[in-house]
């Protein structure tokens, strides 16, 4: 069975756990570098970029998950794209600098400003629900990077590679498919390296 992690240093950990259960793999709440070598994915979960970097930083997550993520598919929800993003908008540097986009912190404005949206997300389905909280969104992409996803004209779920990411919160409704669509991305990673 596919294991895959969860950041659990902040944010909607249980969430996604439940989903990638939910989609039919093993799922571990990931709190110290070593778990990173059983897995075959992880999930970065929503919460606050800047916090999140902070912990990153205070238990020496960064470069194991650079390397990580060199062999092994990753997927980023709300902060965990900000993450992902090679290219933070008004900030000088990025954290793992794993997507080549450029992306926008808070972009759909503060907590009172969350709103839900049904998103059609290539690949996935036409009726997904997003869910987004002081959501980020992506301002433009690199050539290699496929968007899966955008709400009014701006990108929301995009595609590179082993690495996926959305701007919402799909750990918060029961509809897995996203996830699923992750799993299957695993999966497909797992078995070309086979």
């Amino acid at each position: 069975m596919l294991k895959i992690g969860v950041l659990a240093l902040q944010g909607a950990v249980r969430e996604h756990v439940r989903a990638i259960e939910a989609s039919g793999a093993e799922a571990v709440a990931v709190k110290r570098v070593e778990e990173l070598s059983s897995l075959d994915g992880l999930v970065m979960p929503g919460g606050e970029s800047t916090a999140m970097r902070r912990l990153i930083d205070k238990y020496n997550f960064l470069e194991p998950l650079k390397e990580f993520a060199q062999n092994k598919p990753v997927f980023g929800t709300c902060a965990g794209l900000i993450l992902m993003a090679k290219r933070i908008q008004g900030q000088d540097s990025a954290h793992l600098e794993l997507i080549d986009m450029t992306v926008e912190r808070n972009a759909f404005g503060r907590q009172v400003d969350s709103f839900e949206a049904d998103l059609m997300i290539h690949g996935v389905g036409e009726d997904f629900t997003g869910v987004f909280i002081r959501a980020p969104f992506i301002v433009e992409v690199g050539p290699e990077v496929e968007i899966l996803s955008k709400h009014n004209d701006r990108i929301v779920a995009a595609k590179q590679g082993n690495f996926l990411c959305a701007a919402f919160h799909p750990e918060l409704t029961d509809d897995y498919r996203l996830h699923q669509y992750f799993v299957n991305m695993v999966q497909s990673a797992k078995e070309v390296v086979a």
